[in-house]
């Protein structure tokens, strides 16, 4: 069978594993061969940006011995071992060509492809002749084609053997120009713009869209140079993305995305999570888990940390210091989503390496220094465009800061130091939508910076941004708002500052009722960070929370919201108000049959913190009711197993509580119950 290759992660420049073709009829050869000739030949309608004449020529030369090859499969001609030989080998060539074809016209790629044109040039020049040396062995005069085909394949023959397929000299021209406009970045001067227009020119990129395609794919590459270890040319591709990011900016006016595929969705809508970063931490490293795997007595741990505890000679659970029944480690594959998630939000890289000391520094120092340069010009000239540009400007200059700050924490420290923040919260009164939703969406990312914080808080941002919260303009720019309080609320004086305001928490509230999920989980996150403040656990209540997370952990069918809805009642419950509150809804109920039902163990836990708040804060009558279900029994011996050290002592608490009451009802005498005061459960 002819093997194929279907990889859309392949680096740039790279060749999969190809094999010859071996233990394949020659009719399938001869068919296979006779496609991937084909293939290649339609690249002539693609748009190569560089090496068009090395490109031409190829597909000249294969075009013409896919005449041959057609001819052979028309008149049914039987092959000998030497011509399946040559046919193999060509094969094995065509793949290649169709690859280093693939990598000319990817898209995104021309500035690489134009930066490595030499090495292509040698490449084709390689294959070229890889196609000589496999005709050299083609026994033509024994293959009855027509005579005209014989003299053209050995024109081919002849071709292929002295071919230069050199470097293009206009290539090369433009080239040097990029190298020459990054050596003035490197050393702080401000490139002039017709230079990088003429680059630009040369490689068709002539428009906003195309030049945010060359940023994506540079930033791509930069993930893959760094997931593989070898990070030798990432400080090149950095300057690269500098400098592309800088003329993406700069030099294109008009926002063209609208009507483009190719946007970054993903920088639109952010949804958030209440689990606390400290539990992404292995327990026996205490660093970043890059492998979560989980062990018999339910505790996560990084794979690698684990196997040397296990090679150590040790076999109970560092945690929880319990005798483990076996070392088989299962993938805890929800954990790692969420670590990811947590990474991506704070422009941490997960190596693979395991060398945790590079993860963060990426990010936070620079790629290159042209890299470096070209983002502070790029920030001074942001900055400018918020305070004196047109409303479109604006609009166009707070979106590039929702792309720019998005995963690099050098970039949002450079946007901060420029001052786009108080500019940008000026635009949060926009009457146009998007420009208050790009607003707030810079906002959002600058936020998840340390000195953004303050310098939002400084410049009078929190009253605008609840103000978005209440009456934005969009349902996105809501929902952007609430993870931007999030973010405010991660820093321990603001909760105070965030919960005085008396629109914050009702807006949250409001939020909630919404339709789409993004908006609660923003909401309910929020509001879960705020609680960290005792002083907002009543203001929570009073804005009638309670009864929408519980119809949310009744009708919800997302995993996700329903554990985040869960950390917030716990957190509710731990205060006698809010276990109050809770007892007036029928949560009783609901709260042990998602913990017999959620797949989530999280969500789990919060449910035995939740029962043992109500236990000790609603009387004797939640006891009872807790009491009467058989099946809450061994879900709580179940967590007491496989749960974290913390939430098993509270499964073990609650357990005694529920035995202890069965003992003195049975006996006829129910004593005083482990609670504070009573309060009637519906």
């Amino acid at each position: 069978m002819i093997q194929r290759f279907v990889r859309t992660d392949r680096r740039i420049l790279t060749f999969p594993a190809v094999h010859p073709c071996e233990g394949i009829s020659p009719g399938t050869l001869l068919s296979s061969l006779i496609e991937l000739s084909q293939k290649i030949c339609n690249y002539q309608s693609n748009f190569f940006a560089t090496q068009r004449r090395n490109a031409r020529e190829a597909i000249r030369q294969i075009g013409i011995l896919l005449i041959f090859f057609e001819e052979i499969r028309d008149r049914r001609l039987v092959l000998s071992d030497s011509a399946v030989l040559c046919f193999s080998e060509l094969h094995l060539t065509f793949q290649k060509i169709q690859f280093l074809f693939e990598d000319c016209t990817r898209e995104g790629a021309r500035l690489c492809i134009l930066m490595k044109s030499k090495f292509i040039a040698t490449q084709f020049r390689v294959l070229i002749r890889a196609i000589a040396t496999a005709l050299d062995v083609l026994p033509l005069n024994r293959i009855d084609v027509g005579g005209e085909v014989k003299e053209l394949v050995e024109l081919v023959s002849r071709q292929a053997r002295k071919a230069k397929f050199e470097l293009d000299p206009e290539d090369e021209c433009a080239s040097k120009q990029v190298l020459f406009i990054l050596n003035y970045l490197e050393k702080g001067i401000e490139p002039q713009l017709s230079f990088l227009k003429r680059v630009l020119d040369y490689l068709e990129i002539r428009n906003w869209s195309d030049c945010a395609k060359e940023v994506k794919f540079l930033e791509e590459e930069i993930g893959f140079q760094c997931s593989d270890c070898d990070e030798r040319e990432v400080p090149f591709l950095s300057s690269l993305l500098g400098l592309m990011s800088y003329s993406r900016a700069v030099i294109f006016e008009t926002l063209d995305y609208r009507n483009n595929d190719q946007i970054d969705v993903r920088c639109n809508m952010e949804t958030l999570s209440c689990l606390n970063p400290e539990d992404f931490r292995c327990p026996i490293s205490l660093e970043l888990m890059l492998d979560p795997v989980t062990v018999s007595t339910g505790q996560t741990y990084d794979r690698s940390s684990i196997e040397k505890w296990f090679k150590a000679g040790n076999m109970i659970c560092p945690k929880t210091g319990e005798r483990l029944k076996n070392t088989e480690l299962v993938p805890n594959t929800t954990f790692r989503k969420f670590i990811q998630q947590f990474c991506s939000d704070n422009g941490i890289s997960l190596s693979k390496s395991g060398s945790r000391s590079r993860d963060i520094t990426r990010t936070i120092v620079p790629g290159s220094p042209a890299a470096a340069e070209a983002m502070k010009f790029l920030s001074r000239f942001l900055a400018r465009r918020l305070v004196f540009g047109s409303g479109e400007q604006k609009n166009k200059a707070a979106y590039e800061i929702r792309l720019l700050a998005k995963w690099n924490i050098f970039n949002r420290s450079c946007l901060i130091e420029a001052g786009t923040i108080l500019p940008l919260i000026n635009l949060l009164s926009s009457s146009d939508r998007s420009a208050q939703e790009n607003a707030v969406g810079a906002l959002l990312k600058l936020s998840k910076h340390t000195s953004g914080k303050k310098v939002v808080i400084d410049s009078g941002g929190l009253k605008p941004i609840v103000a978005v919260l209440k009456r934005g303009l969009s349902f996105e720019a809501k929902q952007i708002a609430a993870a931007t309080i999030f973010y405010l609320a991660s820093e321990k004086g603001y909760r105070k500052l965030i919960g005085e305001l008396t629109e914050a928490i009702p807006a949250l509230v409001e939020l909630i009722k919404g339709r789409p999920t993004s908006g609660k989980k923003n909401a309910v996150a929020a509001i879960f960070a705020l609680l960290q403040y005792p002083g907002n656990h009543q203001k929570v209540v009073a804005s009638g929370t309670v009864p929408l997370l519980i119809e949310i952990l009744c009708l919800s069918d997302k995993d996700g919201l329903v554990a985040d809805s869960l950390a917030v009642v716990a957190a509710l419950a731990e205060n006698v108000d809010g276990a109050v509150a809770i007892l007036r809804t029928s949560a009783l109920s609901i709260i042990t049959r998602n913990l017999q039902s959620l797949t989530s163990r999280a969500g789990k836990e919060y449910c035995v913190s939740i029962l043992l708040c109500l236990c000790k804060h609603g009387g004797v009558e939640v006891v009872e009711g807790l009491a009467k279900d058989p099946a809450l029994m061994s879900a709580l011996y179940s967590i007491v197993t496989d749960g974290t050290s913390q939430a098993s002592s509270k499964a073990r608490s609650l357990i005694k509580i529920l035995l202890k009451f069965r003992e003195t009802s049975s006996s006829g005498s129910i004593g005083s119950a482990p609670c504070e005061r009573p309060v009637h459960v519906r």
